[in-house]
C-alpha cells in the first residue's frame, strides 16, 4: 500500500505562488505515474498536471499550462507542484494521485490517493 499526504496548501492572492508537495510512504513510488487533480464543490475531480515514472513526459490542464509545474524527486520519493501566477479560479482542493500504470490520464487510472490539501486565491 502506498500512502500519499499532500502539503502546502494555503491562501494566497492572485498573482502569487505556492508550491505543492506530495510525500508518499509505504513503498517507493518511482516506478508509478504521479499527478495532481483539483476538485471544487459540485464538479468533477479535473487533472491538472501528471508526470511520468521516468519523469520525460508531463501534461498540464490547458488552464494552468505556463504557471504550473509539475516535478518528481525519487530519492525523497515525493512529487511537486510549482503554481505561479495563480488565479482565484485555481481555487480548489488539490489531490495527488498515483497510479501503477505508469502513467495517470484520469480518475479512473488512480489507483492511490492523498485526502487533499486547500488552495484559495484571493482576487
Amino acid at each position: 500500500q502506498v500512502q500519499l499526504v499532500e502539503s502546502g496548501g494555503g491562501t494566497v492572492q492572485a498573482g502569487g505562488s505556492l508550491r505543492l508537495s506530495c510525500s508518499a510512504s509505504g513503498r517507493t513510488v518511482s516506478p508509478y505515474g504521479m499527478g495532481w487533480f483539483r476538485q471544487t464543490p459540485g464538479k468533477e475531480r479535473e487533472l491538472v498536471a501528471a508526470i511520468n515514472w521516468r519523469a520525460t513526459t508531463t501534461y498540464y490542464h490547458d488552464s494552468v499550462k505556463g504557471r504550473f509545474a509539475i516535478s518528481r524527486d525519487g530519492a525523497k520519493n515525493t512529487v511537486y507542484l510549482q503554481m505561479s501566477s495563480l488565479k482565484p479560479e485555481d481555487t480548489a482542493v488539490y489531490y495527488c494521485a498515483a497510479a501503477t500504470a505508469r502513467t495517470v490520464t484520469a480518475t479512473s487510472t488512480v489507483d492511490y490517493w492523498g485526502s487533499g490539501t486547500l488552495v484559495t486565491v484571493s482576487a
